[in-house]
Formats: C-alpha cells, structure tokens, sequence
C-alpha cells in the first residue's frame, strides 16, 4: 500500500510508522508544521527499512497536502497525532481549504476532518480507521487492572456514562469527571489531563474518570487516547478509576500503564459496548 500518513503531536504517528514500516507498506508523512513533534524527521530517517519522506505543511494548507500525496501516488491515508482544538482559530487557509470551509455549517471536528476525508477521497485517497495498524493496543472489555471498582465507584460510573455519552454526541468532549454520582469536571477543548487536573482540585481524592467513544464513533479520526501520562495525571490528582469504551479508545505504553495503575491503586475498565457500537 502507498500510504499517507498525516501526523499531529504526540506517540500515535511514531506508533503508525513503525507499524506501517513492518507491514512493509510504502510511506509518505505530511506533519503539521505547528503540531507534529521535532523526532518525527528522525524517525522518518532512520534506515530500517528504507528512510521515509517527510513533508511539513502549515495547518490549512490543505492543497500543498493533497498535491504531495498525490504526486507520491498515495491511495490510502490515515490521520495520527493531535491537532490541539484551539488551532482552528488560529488556521490561515489556503484557496482549497477555505473552498471547503464556506461549504460547512458548523466547525466542529466531525464536520472539519468528514469534509476533508471527502475532499481526499475526490483526489483518488481513502482515509482509512486510524487504529487499524494499532489493533492490539485498543482498549479490553472488562477489568483491566489488579483492583476492581468499589460498589460506589461502579455507581459513579454508571452515572457518569450517560453524561459522558451525551456530550460526545453533543461533539463538546468526550470526558467526564464523576464523584459521588455527581459532575465535577467536563472536557471541551482543553484535553484530558487538564480535566484531570481540574478534578482533583474541585473535589480533591476519588474521582472517577469516564472517557467515552462518540456515538457511531468515526474511527478514521478523534478516537479517543490515553497512555502513560493519563495516568500519572490520575495519581497527582487522587482519581482512582479510568473507564474506556472497549475497542474503541487506544491505550499506548498500554502495558506500562497498567503497570502504573496497579503501583497507584487505580482501576482501568473496559466498558463493552453493544454490537451494534462496535461496527
């Protein structure tokens, strides 16, 4: 496979190259310039396989991005990486991209990158589920740490998940903070850990986190992510239960995480979703 792969910040573009490079698929990397982590290039260079081409292009600067793919004859891309939420209003479009923005409606991340993946799929390049070369790091169904919920914490999940489930729909973020089957925290823009951050400060020891997959989750962008920094941000702030929707959220440094969780007391869940979610 000729891929795209489009990298934001963080691990999840190192963890697609990787993969990719040992499925022995041949690559093309578009970093966004204000995002993508200063390693990538060395990633990218490194001889094993073959060096990878690495393209930095401005976010908005869609055209560039789609010219460069294309004279690579890429067919498929993924996207991997965050793109922090609050660029938007920071983006200076280019002809293509502000072509695609009169168009939209609304600007929230479903309608932005679902108007991309049509855009790229005009082009002659699918946009394929960014988990699909990261399968065994997605999230299990059940228990996934040495301690188990307490009553009252099951309690607070159960709560919590129609909460979480309701602002995902909303697109407004896709974590919660619950203690003592109430609200403490909501996520928007500011990510995970500062929710986290937020939490403990608000209620101090024991607050349960819930992070949830959207409704008919589009798995070719925004699935959620949490990794090793989750949950030192867990232990600073007292929280004591991670919950995740099973084969929907990606773990990465996943055994280390779990590692960590059982060395702070915390309990990470798989929430199993019905089948018909799962699709």
């Amino acid at each position: 496979m000729k891929l795209g792969l489009l990298a934001g910040n963080g691990r999840f573009p190192f963890l697609v190259l990787e993969a990719a490079r040992s499925l022995g698929h041949e690559i093309t990397i578009i970093a966004v310039k204000e995002e993508a982590d200063a390693d990538l290039e060395a990633a990218a260079a490194a001889p094993t396989p073959t060096p990878v081409p690495i393209h930095r292009v401005s976010l908005g600067h869609l055209g560039t991005c789609l010219q460069i793919l294309q004279q690579a004859g890429v067919t498929h891309a993924v996207m991997a990486g965050q793109v922090k939420h609050t660029k938007i209003f920071g983006v200076l479009p280019d002809l293509t991209f502000m072509s695609l923005l009169t168009k939209l409606t609304t600007r929230n991340t479903d309608a932005l990158i679902g108007a991309v993946a049509d855009v790229m799929r005009d082009r002659g390049i699918e946009l394929i589920d960014s988990t699909a070369l990261l399968t065994p790091l997605l999230a299990e169904a059940g228990v996934m740490t040495a301690r188990r919920p307490t009553e009252a914490e099951t309690a607070s999940l159960t709560f919590g998940y129609g909460m979480a489930d309701a602002i995902a729909g909303l697109d407004i973020g896709q974590t919660i903070a619950v203690k003592q089957t109430a609200v403490v925290a909501v996520e928007a823009m500011e990510g995970t850990d500062a929710v986290i951050a937020r939490a403990g400060e608000l209620a101090g020891p024991g607050v349960v986190l819930v992070k949830v997959a959207k409704p008919r989750q589009d798995m070719r962008f925004d699935v959620p992510i949490v990794g090793l920094p989750t949950i030192q941000a867990m232990a600073r702030a007292g929280a004591s239960v991670l919950s995740l929707d099973a084969g929907k959220a990606l773990m990465f440094d996943k055994t280390a995480m779990i590692a960590a969780a059982d060395a702070a007391g915390i309990a990470i869940v798989g929430r199993a979703l019905p089948a018909g979610e799962r699709a």
